[in-house]
């Protein structure tokens, strides 16, 4: 294979600077679920060419944004509640498989250790004395995601990783994708904390090798997601936080 030239990484470049720029739009409701993607549009409005601006709808409809036209060409998703509930339900699946797997190969200590300094971050921030702010919440997002990205890796499983990534893909299916829409919840601390105590569980089940009950908690962990869209699904307030959810058509939040 022919080393890389300067105009390939450039191209790769602009590729990503797309790529990076239409998720962002979509996700922010910026185009709109059922609306036609214009190539043309986009790059004038990116100021990249037409080939990166390709590959990037390429690359949003492999991971669920898009959809493909049989006339040519790509529309925004739409996304019904049932979709949502179905896609956190397959997310929560494969990283159930990844649990249990991990749990009878047998996981490394150093790589239990790296999943318990997260866990005891997330301790600190839910401390009953502590003050559960938007700037916790914000935290808290950033090191759940860090705590299921080791999770998925424990099973050291290539294969599998990737496609928990495909499940995780849109906003809204990903571990922390309704954690934020939990501030404006009664008491918001205590899903946070049942949160918590599942990742300890998991850990727990995985280092004491027991892989039906380490799959069990991680699926059931899952299912909090859904508890907590349901609950979004009734209050605009908790909706206007789920990252994405100008993708969930507004017939379905009821």
């Amino acid at each position: 294979m022919p080393p890389a030239t300067e105009k390939d990484s450039e191209r790769s470049s602009q590729t990503v600077k797309a790529l990076l720029a239409l998720r962002r739009m979509i996700i922010a409701g910026d185009l709109a679920a059922g609306e036609r993607i214009s190539e043309l549009s986009i790059v004038d409005r990116l100021g990249v060419s037409r080939t990166p601006v390709r590959h990037a709808l390429v690359r949003l409809e492999e991971e669920g944004f898009l959809d493909a036209l049989p006339s040519g060409g790509f529309a925004v998703r739409g996304f019904s509640a049932r979709d949502v509930f179905d896609a956190i339900e397959t997310r929560g699946v494969l990283e159930g498989l990844a649990a249990r797997l991990a749990a009878e190969k047998g996981v490394a200590a150093s790589d239990l250790g790296a999943a318990r300094s997260i866990l005891e971050a997330i301790d600190a921030l839910i401390a009953d004395d502590a003050d559960v702010s938007a700037e916790a919440f914000g935290e808290y997002v950033r090191l759940n995601a860090q705590f299921h990205t080791i999770l998925s890796g424990l099973a050291g499983s290539k294969p599998l990783v990737r496609q928990i990534e495909r499940a995780a893909a849109l906003p809204f299916a990903s571990p922390s994708g309704f954690v934020l829409s939990q501030s404006v919840q009664a008491k918001p601390q205590r899903m946070l904390i049942v949160a918590q105590d599942h990742h300890r569980s998991i850990i727990e089940a995985i280092e004491a090798r027991e892989g039906e009950r380490a799959e069990a908690v991680t699926r059931e962990h899952a299912r909090l997601a859904a508890r907590n869209l349901r609950h979004a699904l009734q209050t605009r307030s908790a909706m206007s936080l789920v990252p994405g959810h100008a993708l969930i058509r507004l017939a379905d939040r009821v």
